[in-house]
């Protein structure tokens, strides 16, 4: 069974950075965009950044200029660099795989990111 999992994770201060780590196994990494997702507190779990098979990202505008997404198709990870952290990026970070055509896909259980004074 495919398994991603996250490290990264970890306690930061505003205007901070931290960059999260998630190793994919047992999937054809290549034939997989990845992507992070996270959850804050009360909220609902959102996208924050994909990456195509082929390296190209993506991010939503509450990210942009701050995150960089990469991926080592050799190596099967896929990482997130975050910078100038806010509060607000306080959530669990989960990482995700989703097959290019059949859209199956999977969750690593997540790495916790607090930004706090």
């Amino acid at each position: 069974q495919a398994q991603l999992v996250e490290s990264g994770g970890g306690l930061v201060q505003p205007g901070g950075s931290l960059r999260l780590s998630c190793t994919a196994s047992r999937i054809l990494f290549n034939m997989y965009t990845m992507a992070w997702y996270r959850q804050g507190p009360g909220n609902e779990r959102e996208l924050v950044a994909s990456i195509t098979s082929g390296g190209t990202p993506d991010y939503e505008d509450f990210v942009k200029g701050r995150f960089t997404i990469s991926r080592d198709n050799a190596r099967n990870t896929v990482d997130m660099q975050m910078s100038s952290l806010k509060p607000e990026d306080t959530a669990v970070y989960f990482c995700n795989a989703k097959h290019r055509f059949l859209g199956v896909g999977y969750w690593g259980k997540g790495t916790l990111v607090t930004v706090s004074q």
